[in-house]
């Protein structure tokens, strides 16, 4: 529960330092003074979003900072140990700083965090119900929010949403897939085109160079035979002189001589060395001139093919080199659109499976809401019988439409019905309730769902707007009985509320200086008792608006 509240320049509060306490708390206050500072700074606190006009003017920055005792709260440790905010104590500190520029800081416990974090755990923490929320009443959707959260199904309705996202991701990849297969279809006939004409090619991996530097070789084939049986004379074959001879007159000269000088013996033995060499060379320039042929229509193939890459290549703007890698490309690009139509098929089945299973989700959560709707239309039409509506009946009729398309909620519509008085039949909230009745059916509901939902801090924001006499005293009787079990904290004008309270915080305004100030003090008995009489009988309390102050209190010791 909320037990201590820190607010500094935030709207007209300057330093707000507040101590809360289990059960009812009633705030009061004259029209304007602030009563609902408090509530407004906490839903910051709690994540909702910040504005600069927030920030009180003339100052840099707003901060807020509640602290929540969470030892009977297991949903918020357990969302504290998951996000590794968890403190020593049962306690927990949220802190929200909002600058004059606009921008703001989270805390959890002294971390920083995001404002979707405390927004998240600000669920497990508190629930304020605005002074317009039964305006929200009329809604078909929060109709069945407040359903779900009286039956406490989560799993189904988990389930259900579930169901649905799979459905919707099937559908658009379907959609996709079947405007991609529309698109290329004309692709698919140019690149069915494309592959085959490549595939009749079949050029190889590599074969491009290798054919381009056949077609080099066999091009020059003439000047190469020429050139190697020229110099083949030159080294080996000629009879006049060669390189050969040469040389092996010389290593055999340089031996004679190395008899008169060892050193010589080196020179012999290189030249003799090169002689060897040179005698190799020529036989290996002899066997390549025997191998090698004069080939006209090699040459001619040769030159087709490496005319054809070339021009297949300049057709798709590419290298030469490029086009084994092209023609896998588009191949695969092909292969991809064909199996599309079996991918299409595929997900027909499996859209309707899911279908199937989307369908048997929202079937057993519709039974559940039913059971739910059957307890909550008795406990509501007792609430308005409590709530001066003594012939009101509530109903909350549910069908389900099997034909609508899928959606996160299910397929069941929803109608609140009511009837406030005899032989009138069951009709729309928005056709049948006054604002006074809408409010007090409202508050019946939000009351009733609290009970179930234990949400361990309530808020009633104004909440008892429209109502008075008998039944503000049994708005106040309901309240006070809802703080037995849960912390209740409700700003509210009527007087027959208020002494409901366990206890009760005044909202002042005073301007000093030329700025306004507002403060929120806890009354003392006597402190409550001039409190209620005011909100009797005006700034002009008379001994018997104190006396009956006296008595609404004491009617609730």
């Amino acid at each position: 529960m909320l037990i201590g509240l820190e607010i500094k320049n935030f709207a007209i509060v300057s330093n707000l330092s507040t101590e809360w306490q289990s059960g009812m708390t009633a705030i009061t206050g004259e029209t304007g003074a602030g009563k609902s500072i408090a509530i407004d700074a906490l839903s910051l606190c709690l994540g909702e979003r910040a504005e600069a006009s927030a920030v009180r003017p003339g100052t840099e920055r707003a901060e807020i900072c509640a602290q929540f005792d969470i030892t009977a709260l297991p949903l918020a440790k357990q969302f504290l140990e998951q996000q590794l905010l968890t403190n020593t104590d049962q306690e927990c500190l949220l802190r929200r700083v909002i600058c004059k520029n606009g921008r703001s800081k989270s805390y959890i416990n002294g971390s920083p965090v995001t404002a979707a974090q405390l927004k998240e755990l600000g669920q497990h923490l508190i629930s304020i119900h605005g002074q317009h929320a039964h305006q929200h009443l009329l809604k078909s959707e929060h109709q069945l929010q407040l359903l779900d959260s009286y039956a406490g199904h989560h799993i189904l309705v988990d389930n259900v949403r579930s169901q649905y996202r799979h459905c919707q991701n099937l559908q658009k990849e379907f959609t996709a897939l079947e405007q991609a297969q529309q698109q290329q279809a004309a692709q698919k006939q140019l690149l069915e085109y494309q592959v085959a004409e490549l595939d009749e090619f079949a050029l190889q991996a590599g074969e491009f160079s290798d054919i381009e530097a056949e077609h080099h070789k066999l091009s020059h084939s003439q000047t190469i035979l020429e050139a190697c049986q020229r110099e083949l004379q030159y080294l080996y074959e000629s009879d006049e002189q060669n390189a050969c001879s040469m040389l092996q007159h010389s290593a055999q000269q340089f031996a004679e001589l190395a008899n008169f000088d060892e050193s010589l013996n080196s020179v012999a033995v290189l030249l003799a060395e090169a002689a060897v060499q040179v005698e190799e060379a020529s036989r290996e320039i002899r066997n390549y001139a025997e191998q090698t042929e004069l080939d006209p229509s090699r040459l001619l193939d040769v030159e087709a093919r490496l005319s054809g890459a070339m021009d297949l290549a300049r057709k798709h703007h590419i290298k030469p080199e490029q086009l084994v890698e092209f023609h896998q490309s588009i191949s695969q690009e092909l292969e991809s659109i064909s199996t599309n139509s079996a991918r299409l098929n595929e997900l027909n089945d499996e859209i309707q499976t899911a279908l199937d299973d989307y369908h048997s989700a929202a079937t057993a959560l519709s039974a559940s809401r039913q059971s739910a709707a059957h307890t909550l239309n008795e406990l509501i039409s007792a609430s308005m019988a409590n709530l001066s509506m003594e012939n009101g009946l509530f109903e909350i009729a549910l069908k389900q439409e099997h034909d609508r398309a899928p959606n996160s909620l299910g397929f069941d519509s929803i109608a609140f019905l009511v009837s406030t008085n005899p032989g009138q039949p069951l009709q729309p909230l928005s056709k049948v309730a006054s604002g006074g009745e809408l409010s007090r059916i409202s508050l019946a509901i939000q009351v009733i769902i609290a009970q179930k939902v234990t949400t361990p801090t309530l808020i009633f924001d104004e909440v008892d707007v429209g109502i008075s006499g008998p039944t503000a005293s049994a708005v106040g009787k309901l309240l006070r009985q809802l703080g037995k079990s849960t912390q209740v904290i409700c700003v509210t004008h009527l007087p027959q509320v208020a002494s409901s309270g366990h206890q009760q915080f005044f909202v002042a305004k005073e301007i000093a200086d030329g700025e306004t100030f507002t403060q929120m003090l806890p009354l003392n008995k006597h402190g409550r008792i001039d409190e209620i009489a005011r909100l009797l009988g005006g700034d002009n309390i008379s001994k018997t608006a104190k006396a009956n102050a006296k008595e609404l209190i004491m009617a609730h010791a």
